[in-house]
């Protein structure tokens, strides 16, 4: 199996996002003609995974034609990140400080910054869609209610009704997200979203009519909303959003698209479980798999790992993160002597050994925040590493991001 690995593991010559792609070239048949590529991280706190799916998001882009990116982000929150990227207006460090805290580091930045730069400098832009439900903000209801008053004025009263129940009373949605988690009964406020939605759903409009289109979306996202704190299993609703959300704008723009997120929702395997120290397993069909299932061999699944490290640990200090153990499906990807790699796993012809740890559902890691007294208590299950990933990226030492605060 380690030498099946020596043998394909194509080098990559570094790090650095604005360095040459040259040795990137490998990756155009494993994407093939794939319509949506997943870009899954083993961890959301490694500065050098960050930066390799950096340089991977620009061979996509400038090599492939790939034009939009969708992200591990609100709706809300992803059409403003839209607006920097199309029109240059505002500042990146204040965007990246309203985006989930997961991605407020100086490397998302980056590569918010290079995706301005491009296309400052291209007629064909590429654009950025945020997939999830989790913290739909102002703008979205803004919008329900301007497209109302412009094309059903009769109804804007009736929309109103519904708008001064569920319209959050703050701009700040972690406190609106913290009130609302906790408010016993949700059914009045789904109730009203839903209504909202109808409202909308049934303005007359002809066949096509983007605009209604768009608006339906965001009442869809509205909805979203105030049903996904309502659920027993909140995972699998969110990835099921976040899939539609991506069909949606794929159906809307035509554009190949890259999807930015962590491994368990981008793995086009079914069945995920994600294992974290001291917390039940969460146990969910991932957006990849459905995406998967919709878009068949032109998903192309790519996850990002490593070896071994430092990570922020739980309590915000850098923590040691040794190698994964030997039993794990990721372990064999430290026997390869490169300090960065790509691989294709769809190996048919592969040695009997190498496709039954290809094939074989095993342990392989997946990191939150980590717990340095539990090392083996952080990773995913229920599939194997060519159940999740048709290539990964594999990079053998990390250290944490560049916080920005």
């Amino acid at each position: 199996m380690t030498g099946w690995l020596r043998r394909h593991a194509v080098p990559l010559a570094g790090i650095d996002p604005a360095a040459p792609l040259t040795d990137l070239a490998a990756l155009r048949p494993m994407v093939g003609d794939a319509s949506v590529v997943g870009l899954g991280e083993s961890t959301h706190g490694a500065a050098e995974e960050t930066r390799l799916k950096h340089r991977t998001l620009r061979y996509l882009v400038e090599e492939l034609g790939f034009r939009s990116i969708a992200w591990e982000e609100d709706w809300t929150v992803g059409l403003e990140v839209d607006d920097y990227l199309r029109t240059g207006k505002g500042d990146v460090n204040t965007l990246v400080r309203k985006m989930a805290r997961t991605w407020r580091t100086r490397e998302v930045a980056d590569v918010l910054r290079w995706l301005r730069a491009y296309n400052a400098t291209h007629e064909k832009q590429v654009r950025f869609v945020g997939v999830e439900c989790f913290a739909t903000g102002h703008r979205a209801y803004d919008a329900v209610t301007r497209y109302v008053a412009e094309t059903a004025p009769g109804r804007k009263a009736e929309l109103a009704r519904h708008m001064w129940k569920i319209r959050p009373d703050t701009a700040d949605m972690g406190a609106y997200v913290q009130w609302y988690y906790g408010v016993k009964d949700k059914k009045p406020y789904i109730r009203h979203a839903r209504q909202a939605y109808e409202l909308v759903r049934k303005v007359p409009h002809d066949d096509g009519d983007r605009a209604y289109e768009l608006a339906l979306q965001h009442a869809r996202q509205i909805v979203s909303f105030y049903e996904y704190f309502d659920q027993k299993n909140i995972y699998q609703y969110r990835d099921a959003r976040a899939a539609e959300n991506l069909r949606w704008w794929r159906g809307r723009t035509g554009d190949r698209i890259a999807y930015w997120a962590a491994s368990p929702h981008t793995a086009k395997a079914s069945g995920m479980t994600v294992h974290a120290p001291g917390q039940p397993p969460l146990r969910f069909d991932g957006a990849g798999s459905l995406l998967r299932r919709w878009y068949g061999e032109k998903y192309r699944s790519i996850g990002f790992t490593f070896t071994r490290g430092t990570l922020a640990g739980a309590d915000g200090r850098p923590a040691r993160v040794p190698a994964p153990p030997r039993d794990w499906a990721d372990a064999p990807f430290a026997a390869v002597r490169h300090a960065q790699y790509a691989v294709d796993l769809r190996a048919s012809r592969a040695p009997a050994a190498v496709r039954a740890w290809l094939r074989t559902p095993a342990k392989m890691r997946c990191v939150a925040a980590y717990d340095p007294a539990e090392p083996e208590g952080h990773y995913m299950s229920g599939s194997s590493p060519a159940g999740w990933f048709d290539v990964i990226i594999h990079r053998q030492q990390i250290s944490p991001p560049h916080p920005i605060t």
